[in-house]
């Protein structure tokens, strides 16, 4: 099986329409959600225009799949792109206000880029491939796509609910070269994905014949830290040279906040009430 999507397995509903609580609850349960027009025509050219002449890396599988890691030093632009009010808006009801960024990737698919096999990016010990960043039990990735996401030019793939098995076929050190459930995603350029870093995902072969831009940006609560220490923290003065309403997002990256291994069974203070894992959350407008 390659990692083309079966054909009818294209998620294409209307984005636009679902609520607050819907979007939260797509997240949750099926691994991801579209966010439509979270950028403006204007903010696309101007973002192609930053990233595009930037010197890139080609994957180890394939030339025509390429990337640039850390691109929000590359231009105050990018860097301030972690703060989008709408984005940062729906993180803080997702996740919690106290909230820590990872990083910033340019990914381009380029006409003959294979596909990226289906995988996970949250792995409970580290990888590798995404060092101790992955152990963080808990992330979102934000992909804008600076180009329209079509069944043919390098589609968003997922298998939805594929985070939520407890079966070995989900050990999240695992890939696939791709799956009969999968689903590809269809949408405009300017849109978004909201990812769990937990769920399996890729993306489709590029047999168009244009290239697929996307800009990810990484995000987790402030209590689900790394299972160690071991993260390179930011540089102090390219952290020092950001504006406030940036800089609060770069806490050191191994922070655990709220995390204390010898709480007891009765704590003082505890609530009574908590507004994030009430089931009326999905009702939100």
């Amino acid at each position: 099986m390659s990692t083309t999507t079966p054909p009818g397995n294209i998620a294409n509903q209307n984005w636009s329409a679902l609520t607050l609580g819907e979007r939260i609850k797509h997240l949750e349960v099926e691994g991801y959600v579209v966010v439509p027009d979270l950028l403006t025509p204007d903010e696309i050219a101007h973002y192609k225009s930053l990233v595009e002449p930037m010197e890139t890396k080609a994957a180890d599988y394939s030339d025509k799949q390429r990337g640039r890691h850390n691109i929000h030093w590359d231009h105050p632009d990018l860097a301030g792109l972690i703060a989008h009010p709408p984005t940062l808006r729906f993180l803080e009801q997702l996740m919690g206000a106290d909230i820590i960024f990872h990083g910033a990737v340019y990914a381009l698919s380029k006409p003959g880029h294979p596909g990226i096999s289906l995988h996970t990016d949250g792995q409970p010990y580290g990888s590798q491939i995404f060092g101790y960043a992955g152990s963080c039990p808990v992330q979102v990735r934000v992909l804008y796509y600076l180009d329209d996401l079509t069944p043919d030019v390098s589609p968003f793939t997922v298998l939805p609910r594929s985070h939520l098995s407890l079966h070995a076929d989900a050990n999240p050190y695992t890939r696939y070269t791709g799956h009969p459930e999968q689903v590809a995603v269809s949408a405009k350029a300017g849109s978004a994905v909201f990812l769990n870093h937990r769920c399996f995902h890729g993306n489709g072969p590029n047999v168009g014949n244009r290239d697929r831009t996307l800009l990810a940006y990484l995000y987790r609560p402030a209590w689900a830290g790394p299972v160690e220490a071991k993260i390179d923290r930011w540089p102090e003065d390219k952290v020092a040279a950001l504006p406030p309403h940036i800089r609060r997002f770069f806490d050191d990256p191994n922070t655990r906040r709220g995390f204390d291994f010898n709480h007891p069974n009765k704590p003082a203070n505890m609530r009574s009430d908590a507004a994030g894992i009430a089931p009326s959350r999905w009702k939100k407008t």
